[in-house]
């Protein structure tokens, strides 16, 4: 098995509303270009409601889309993680207006977007409503007739950091949807494999699906991993953070894993129109982006380096950083990039498609031919089946045991 090397994609002119907007040249000059950069897989998102407009029914013509996306991919020999029902993306949660019911959520985190727009909603929690489950079976079932013989197909992701969207009141709940999701794609797909998008947050927190709970279903996990946003790391750029959760996650589900997300956002190019902008100086009402979670581009590359070669160490079947493109300037008043401004500079390469330092470094880090290692869990001592007692106490104190082992 080697060690695969990818990028995760929107694209820089329109973000989230990729899938109406579509644009098969821009995919083809992107996918050219992150092809140029020896990168060999792109994780791609299929946004819910683009592709579900209704209950019970999924859109041809979105699917054709897809398959023209993975067209392309074949083309420059890039494999495609296709992730379904996002569902949750870049500090907003991207949802049908068929899968919301009235009233909102006094517990949620992030906002709902539906028909472009932030509603007052709340979701109906597909691990308990029948019909948002069989729906989504009927969305997964679709994608793998219409994939599972494609070239370009490496793998299929159930979800991106679903948590973050609504929470299964139960293990067995969540384990009875993972399943139900899983035989819709094996009924018309059983050669490629299934993943979900797990986080951060999923080891912090008992939301009653974490690792061991997706690894009864998955062929193989995923973390994505931010030292920015963990409270327990040392620092922004503390690389270590990616490692440690690695292992963490491969402890505690047993199964080996995919670096599916990490990265860091950077602050624009000092004299650039991003610059000006981002100052409120070209665009009034545009608000400066949230400065303590943004590096310079020369700090993001050195963080992804030492990331990237902690997660070879760790045992890590890839890497895939987040995320292509930073995003163009006439997208940052609409949702997401309106409040999540930082979200606006995560890409590797600039909206303009220049190169940050960080391509450098992954070209260089590739082609990614070397075997993936076998981890060494010795370090984790205590049982595995008491990690969720306390789970936000045991993920500092495993990653101070981390620590004193790896310095």
């Amino acid at each position: 098995m080697r060690f695969r090397l990818g990028i995760n994609y929107w694209p820089a002119t329109s973000a989230m509303y990729w899938w109406s907007r579509f644009d098969r040249a821009e995919v083809e000059g992107d996918f050219l270009r992150i092809r140029r950069a020896n990168l060999d897989c792109v994780r791609i998102f299929l946004l819910w409601e683009a592709f579900q407009p209704r209950e019970a029914a999924v859109d041809e013509r979105a699917l054709g889309k897809l398959v023209g996306v993975a067209d392309i991919a074949a083309r420059h020999e890039l494999s495609l993680i296709v992730t379904l029902f996002t569902g949750h993306m870049s500090g907003a949660n991207w949802l049908p207006a068929w899968a919301l019911a009235p009233g909102v959520d006094q517990n949620a985190r992030f906002r709902i977007v539906a028909g472009g727009r932030v509603v007052d909603a709340r979701a109906r929690n597909w691990y308990t409503d029948e019909g948002v489950a069989a729906s989504q079976a009927l969305l997964a079932r679709s994608v793998a007739e219409a994939l599972r013989d494609h070239p370009a197909l490496w793998a299929y992701d159930l979800g991106n950091e679903n948590s973050n969207c609504t929470l299964p009141p139960t293990r067995d709940a969540a384990r009875r949807w993972l399943t139900l999701q899983a035989e819709a794609i094996r009924t018309a797909d059983r050669r490629h494999p299934i993943t979900l998008g797990l986080h951060m947050d999923d080891v912090e927190r008992d939301n009653k699906l974490g690792p061991h709970d997706a690894a009864t279903v998955c062929d193989f996990l995923c973390m994505h991993a931010y030292p920015m946003y963990a409270r327990w790391s040392r620092s922004a750029t503390d690389a270590l953070v990616v490692p440690f959760l690695i292992q963490l996650t491969q402890w505690l589900g047993d199964a080996d894993v995919l670096l599916e997300e990490f990265g860091a956002a950077t602050h624009p190019v000092a004299g650039s129109a991003a610059e000006s902008a981002a100052h409120g100086e070209c665009s009034p009402g545009l608000v400066r982006p949230d400065a303590p979670l943004l590096l310079s581009e020369a700090e993001a590359a050195r963080f992804v380096a030492e990331a990237l070669a902690g997660a070879r160490w760790a045992g890590a079947m890839g890497g895939l950083v987040w995320c292509y493109a930073d995003y163009e300037r006439s997208l940052w008043n609409k949702p997401p990039l309106d409040e999540a401004q930082h979200e606006r500079f995560f890409g590797a390469w600039r909206a303009d498609h220049t190169e940050k330092p960080v391509v450098g470094v992954l070209r260089t880090a590739t082609p990614p031919i070397d075997a993936a290692v076998t981890a060494n869990l010795d370090w984790i001592e205590m049982p595995r089946d008491r990690y969720y007692d306390a789970p936000a106490d045991n993920v500092r104190a495993l990653y101070r045991t981390f620590l004193s082992r790896n310095q």
